[in-house]
């Protein structure tokens, strides 16, 4: 569904001001906004909601708001009937259909693979009518639970991997927008993930990361983000740049619903290799067990001033982090302060990490296109030529196909660059977690996802605060491979001693 108005953004401005203020569909009087999975639940033992009384109120905010927030890139037309199906197993009785994600709707970013009547482009027309094999890893997980699909999310276009595209922009949906300052950038790529769980779009929301992809849209959306461990989600049947780097997880408004996904997604999938290596790391009985109010107690959690907290003296965010800081020794935490990362400037600077992307994302496209049953396009080469064709839809005059056209240029993936981004890993932030024996580091934003990134460790973004305009800013946990169960600690119990995230503003 694809619905946008043309009339002016100050006259939408006020709409949005309108509308958002207003229930439509409420159940026996829940107040669905801003409610998590657990309520969502009990709620249902209740009989005071429905699956399909939750999914028509996510259509009708969707309808209301999308015209202007741009995060849902269409709706599944089979929505209500997945919706209905919950209803009659919950009525029925049927194992499982009072816990987890069943009945629950999610929103999909679109660049995974759903196999029914919904498209998967990556918010490109160049894969609009292509056909995917089969739904992706992690989907399947979500249809075993009993979740409603309940579309897709707008992205930015190709994860950010075309051009110059603005973060949160593609094609097909347009510029998503901040719900808390529509000015504001939304980040990306995972933009409508965040935006749309942001603005009670939906329950809950999946996104993918690659560098900074979940973390940044979290951070800058005042929701909740989960960067797993590399192969702790399937990456199969999701649009590649690097399976070195890609990851799937979750973007919901509170730690609890992250971990309530986090615990369906994650596991073992022939089709991903790395799938294989980190099902070691899944703990018997799932996550929900970390989310301890008192997770704090006895963590060592470090502290790198230098890039991460360069503050100017009495700023908002000094003070802000500061009494952070603050409470976090409250909670128990021991924290290691004024730490290095021995090649934090080479990691920043000039690691390769780039050139990587580059020649991995041309190979790993292309095998993903092929793949396809059937597809408008089969190479990189033939979607720069759509985008070449069709430049007026796709913005090639506006934005370019810079990062396209590099790729394309690659001939095959440079072996010595991948052991330097490995040596940079080991030899930088995993030395640093080590030696000082850290549970987690603690960062301002997104601005530590090149360091997660490369090596595939795992982050949680956790909402910290309101810069002056009402822009939102996070707080990231970072930690080794793994290391899921004493970041869930972490962060709820962070969450639960600040509970700083507030419902958007829809501010200019």
């Amino acid at each position: 569904m694809s619905i946008y108005s043309h009339v002016s953004t100050l006259f939408l401005l006020l709409l949005v001001l309108l509308l958002s203020g207003t229930n439509a569909v409420k159940g026996d009087a829940f107040p669905i906004k801003e409610a998590t999975v657990h309520d969502f639940h009990m709620a249902f033992k209740q009989n005071k909601l429905t699956s399909r009384q939750l999914v028509e109120f996510y259509l009708g905010e969707i309808r209301k708001l999308n015209p202007i927030l741009r995060g849902v890139i269409e709706v599944n037309p089979d929505a209500l009937l997945q919706a209905d199906k919950a209803d009659y197993e919950r009525k029925a009785k049927l194992a499982g259909s009072l816990m987890g994600l069943h009945g629950i709707p999610v929103l999909l970013k679109d660049n995974i693979a759903t196999k029914d009547k919904m498209n998967t482009t990556a918010g490109s027309f160049a894969l609009l009518k292509s056909v995917v094999p089969r739904d992706a890893g992690v989907v399947r997980r979500l249809r075993k639970a009993g979740a409603i699909i309940l579309g897709k999310a707008s992205m930015s276009e190709w994860a950010g991997s075309r051009g110059n595209c603005p973060p949160g922009w593609s094609a097909r949906a347009g510029q998503g927008r901040n719900p808390y300052v529509l000015s504001a950038t939304p980040c990306g790529s995972s933009s409508g993930s965040a935006i749309s769980v942001a603005a009670n779009l939906a329950a809950v929301t999946l996104g993918t990361e690659t560098d900074g992809s979940i973390l940044c849209p979290s951070h800058f959306n005042s929701v909740v983000g989960i960067k797993p461990t590399l192969g702790l989600t399937s990456r199969a049947g999701v649009v590649p740049i690097s399976p070195r780097q890609d990851s799937v997880g979750p973007i919901c408004r509170t730690v609890s619903d992250a971990v309530e996904v986090l615990d369906v997604i994650v596991g073992f999938d022939h089709r991903d290799e790395a799938t294989r290596t980190a099902f070691k790391y899944i703990p018997r009985g799932g996550y929900k067990q970390f989310l301890k109010a008192n997770g704090l107690k006895g963590k060592r959690l470090g502290i790198v001033r230098n890039p991460f907290f360069m503050f100017e003296n009495g700023s908002v965010l000094s003070q802000v982090f500061e009494h952070h800081f603050h409470m976090l020794r409250q909670g128990g935490a021991i924290l290691v302060d004024n730490l290095e990362i021995a090649n934090i400037d080479v990691i920043f600077g000039s690691s390769g990490e780039e050139e990587a992307l580059e020649a991995e994302f041309k190979i790993f496209l292309n095998a993903y296109l092929k793949e396809l049953v059937a597809s408008p396009v089969r190479t990189l080469s033939d979607v720069i030529a759509f985008n070449n064709k069709f430049s007026h839809l796709e913005k090639i005059k506006e934005y370019g196909q810079g990062i396209f056209l590099q790729a394309e240029a690659t001939d095959g993936i440079n072996k010595k660059t991948l052991l330097k981004l490995e040596r940079l890993s080991q030899n930088g932030f995993a030395k640093l977690m080590k030696e000082h024996k850290l549970d987690a580091l603690v960062t301002h934003g997104s601005d530590i996802s090149p360091v997660l990134a490369i090596g595939g460790f795992p982050g949680i973004s956790v909402p910290a605060g309101y810069y002056s305009k009402g822009i939102p800013f996070g707080i990231c946990f970072g930690g080794l491979k793994g290391s899921e169960p004493k970041l869930i600690e972490i962060a709820y119990s962070f969450e639960q001693a600040t509970k700083i995230r507030k419902p958007p503003s829809f501010k200019p």
